[in-house]
């Protein structure tokens, strides 16, 4: 039941995002921002909440290891930066840590 309403949802939002992208407008990353609001910036949300639960868990190692500022880059800041700072539909940088 559950892999039924999936696909259906599936092909509902298939449609609609079908037939609302000549709507959105004639340039050319329009669908770089869609992507962007529906797909990048939640595995970037996702990816900080995931990295700042894993840096707390890391610091009894990083701390003497005096590390604690590039695990914390890596970890929470970077995907902080994709999530809230990137400009919408800019790919360049996304994920780069």
């Amino acid at each position: 039941m559950k892999t039924k309403l999936l696909t259906i949802t599936m092909c509902v939002l298939t449609l609609m995002l079908g037939s609302a992208m000549p709507a959105l407008g004639s340039g050319g990353n329009t669908m770089d921002i869609v992507v962007d609001v529906a797909l990048a910036r939640p595995i970037s949300f996702l990816a900080t909440i995931g990295g700042s639960a894993l840096f707390i868990v890391s610091l009894p190692i990083a701390a003497p290891s005096r590390s604690i500022d590039k695990v914390a880059h890596t970890l929470v800041i970077a995907p902080a930066k994709d999530t809230f700072t990137r400009p919408l539909g800019d790919f360049d940088d996304f994920l780069s840590y």
